[in-house]
């Protein structure tokens, strides 16, 4: 025997199928098309009717997540086990059941060991029972409990109406729905505030112009603003609690000597109103910071302990939910919020970005600038896993104390790394400068001839070329005058010295020129006398030829 469990609004229903073999037919469309042919098919067996609305959303939410509710597996013991049990073993095991969710199917098999078929091919057995419910329910009999369809018409409106208050109530995104706000609220308090901390500042600034040089913060311009009103008033008035002394004795000298315009009452009093504005923005600015925090160190404890509370909140609003972010591969989170220009990038064939949000994270920061990138890779890698954890723990898990441990040791680590990157890029730079100056590395050793060594020349004999000129005995003596002062004492005048050298370089190209006449003198000489005569005779030739 086939059964057919089938989940309504009313309750579980098992529905008999009369022919085992036209479940498996390719036209089992046709036995739908008419109410009659319908209940030939299929003939309502048992039901199991919800007693109140909250029992209906239990068990429609058990079985949408596929999992078996108390109240469908006391039906399906009463209705197949104890029934077949009572005909026989072999009774209760031969009867199959067909069900939509194979997830129920193998939590009905594991608990129950009832024997459960699920297939993709029996979607149009479904779909025809869904169209012709009203039919199947009416023509079942009174024992077996029959409906009026008016009856199911109403109990599914508030059914419908019960589950979407339960999805609204119970969705896991609703804490994620409140730090997507928050940020959101925080980014835009802090632009208002910086509007009107300048609407402030160029207002008060034509009354008292010096002020703005002396006090840089918006909020304590403000609340000077709102306890001074009028300059004339500075010299009476006590800023301590605002100011320290230095800056309060600064603005009060200030205030005798300034060339501001002169305002009004009823001018003062809506610089005043707007300084209240301001003020009370920064408080309400400085609680909803603090809700922040609480909130993130509750959802994502692991993703705060790792890149902040700011930074971490940012990255789940631009995601839209913790869940969608740890759907996000590192890849993804670290260009998350550089959309436009990872687009323009592979549009215009340039460099892609390398950091998107994650560039306001403080680990990020501590990295060198050409370093910057691969920080964010590896904050990207780290937050992806914080992400999952805090996105798939339990809500008893996040609350402990120990929660955030990946995330502490994640950032640990990616501290001291980028310790570790900012002395490897000192050390480069260092070596770089050294390469460019003359090298850094140690010359190698080699030996030089540092003292005198035994002059071999001197044992030679002399050449003797010639007779010796007078320049040759003035060599000699020179050498000898040389000798002589080699054995005088070194402090001579350095005029001496340049006198040498003139003297020495005269010598030289007088010896220069002597040698020169002698090697003309020498070609002379050696001319034959045949050439002579030939000259002689070519003289003669000409004279003849010119007469």
């Amino acid at each position: 025997m086939v059964l057919v469990l089938f989940e309504t609004a009313v309750g579980f229903c098992l529905f008999s199928l009369s022919d085992e073999a036209k479940v498996n037919s390719p036209n089992l469309y046709k036995h739908f098309e008419n109410e009659t042919e319908a209940n030939r098919l299929l003939q309502l067996s048992a039901i199991h009717r919800f007693q109140s609305t909250v029992e209906a959303v239990e068990g429609v939410t058990a079985t949408n997540e596929g999992k078996l509710s108390k109240g469908l597996k006391q039906f399906l013991t009463s209705e197949i086990l104890e029934k077949g049990g009572s005909t026989g073993a072999k009774g209760a095991s031969a009867e199959k059941l067909i069900v939509s969710e194979p997830k129920l199917a193998s939590a009905i098999n594991k608990k129950l060991g009832i024997q459960v078929t699920s297939e993709s091919s029996l979607m149009d057995l479904y779909r025809g029972i869904r169209e012709n419910l009203a039919s199947l329910l009416s023509s079942g009999s009174p024992e077996a409990g029959a409906l009026d369809p008016r009856d199911l018409n109403t109990m599914s409106l508030g059914l419908s109406h019960s589950l979407s208050r339960y999805k609204l109530k119970f969705s896991p995104d609703k804490v994620d729905t409140m730090v997507v706000q928050a940020i959101a609220l925080l980014d835009d308090l802090d632009k208002e505030l910086n509007i009107y901390a300048m609407r402030v500042k160029e207002w008060y600034g034509w009354h008292f112009p010096e002020m703005g040089k002396i006090i840089t913060d918006n909020i304590a311009y403000a609340k000077v603003v709102r306890a001074v009103g009028f300059r004339t008033n500075a010299s009476s008035c006590d800023l301590s609690e605002i100011l320290p002394e230095e800056v309060e004795q600064t603005l009060k000298a200030a205030a005798e000597i300034s060339m501001g315009t002169e305002v009004s009452d009823s001018d003062m009093e809506h610089i005043w109103s707007l300084c209240e504005q301001v003020v009370s923005i920064s408080e309400y600015r400085a609680q909803l910071y603090s809700y922040l925090c609480n909130r993130m160190a509750a959802i994502a404890p692991n993703l705060t302990a790792l890149v902040g509370e700011l930074v971490g909140a940012r990255l789940i609003s631009h995601a839209g939910s913790i869940m969608n972010l740890a759907k996000q591969p590192a890849s993804t989170i670290q260009i998350l919020g550089a959309e436009k220009a990872l687009f323009r990038a592979l549009k215009t064939k340039h460099d892609t970005p390398k950091y998107g949000l994650l560039y306001h994270s403080s680990l990020v920061g501590m990295a060198p600038p050409k370093m910057k990138g691969k920080m964010a890779r590896m904050v990207a890698t780290k937050a992806a896993l914080s992400t999952r954890l805090d996105a798939l723990a339990d809500a008893d898990s996040k609350s402990d104390l120990s929660a955030p441990t990946i995330g502490s040791e994640s950032r640990a680590k990616l501290e001291a790394r980028a310790r570790g990157l900012d002395y490897v890029q000192t050390m480069a730079g260092i070596r770089a400068n050294r390469g460019a100056d003359a090298g850094s590395k140690q010359k190698s050793f080699s030996m030089e001839a540092g003292g005198r060594g035994y002059n071999v020349g001197a044992d030679a004999p002399p050449v003797v070329t010639g007779v010796a000129d007078d320049d040759d005995d003035e060599e000699e003596k020179e050498e000898e005058e040389q000798g002589e002062e080699d054995d005088e004492p070194k402090e001579k005048s350095k005029k001496d010295k340049k006198d040498k050298k003139e003297k020495k370089k005269e010598k030289e190209e007088k010896k220069e020129k002597k040698e020169k006449k002698a090697k003309k003198e020498e070609k002379k000489s050696k001319r034959p006398a045949s050439d002579a005569d030939d000259s002689t005779e070519a003289r003669k030739k000409k004279k003849k030829s010119s007469e």
